[in-house]
């Protein structure tokens, strides 16, 4: 698409106002609720997944790309299971591997609404955060809302940053739920200020930072006796039904 991704527009063509971010989320946040009313999760939202038809910059002409990780939820619990994600967006539920939902893709969202206000991600400050801190920010859904661009910012968008950041999914904004936040519907009276530039550098450093945390040690598959795998138990049923026939 001509536009270009939303990832090179927060980081090299120019700042965000309240206004843009507002109109940005709700044209995907629509997409989004569209998806979810049909079951699908998408489970890799980002700014490089989020596209410009034209290069107008016109929020009305986003798409949302690459549903390789998009998943229909299981009909049985509701709950996708496989971690499906990319670093710096992914939710913390997804990575306690517990089961996860709809929710997932809300967090995501929140990611993406915090570094278009912000000009940097939430939870790393820059490439000397250790994976650890990092991390634990996650899973703890600790992040600053004071400071830097933070103070120019309006308490309705922060209010609607910190409901799609919760770190119980079952407290987070649903899609319907922020297309109906005030900072959404009155997003044509935000303010048309831009915001501080982004600087590049620390955005990317604190994008490797949060890569580098959730990725520095592999998972090792997790061994269990053969006689209690799946494919040995369906072996021993079909044993057991040729013999009785």
């Amino acid at each position: 698409m001509r536009g270009g991704e939303l990832l090179d527009r927060i980081l090299q063509h120019r700042c965000f106002s309240e206004r843009e971010a507002s109109q940005v989320l709700c044209t995907v946040a629509r997409t989004v609720d569209y998806l979810h009313s049909q079951g699908v999760v998408h489970r890799d939202l980002k700014p490089s997944n989020i596209l410009y038809m034209d290069e107008s910059g016109n929020p009305e002409s986003i798409r949302i790309c690459d549903f390789g990780f998009a998943k229909q939820l299981r009909a049985e619990n509701g709950l996708l299971m496989t971690p499906c994600y990319t670093a710096n967006f992914v939710a913390p539920e997804v990575l306690k591997r517990q089961g996860y939902d709809a929710a997932c893709d809300i967090w995501s969202l929140g990611i993406l609404l915090y570094t278009m206000l912000a000009g940097f991600t939430p939870f790393a400050n820059g490439p000397d955060d250790t994976p650890e801190e990092i991390l634990a920010r996650i899973g703890s859904g600790e992040y600053a809302l004071s400071g830097g661009n933070w103070d120019s910012i309006s308490d309705a968008a922060k209010d609607v940053v910190s409901k799609m950041l919760h770190v119980d999914p079952h407290q987070r904004l649903t899609a319907v739920q922020v297309l109906k936040h005030p900072w959404i519907v009155n997003r044509e009276s935000l303010s048309q200020d831009q915001l501080s530039r982004q600087d590049v550098r620390l955005v990317k450093g604190a994008m490797a930072a949060t890569y580098f945390a959730l990725n520095r040690t592999p998972r090792a598959p997790r061994l269990e006796p053969v006689l209690s795998s799946s494919l040995a138990q369906r072996r021993g049923m079909k044993r057991l039904t040729s013999t009785r026939l």
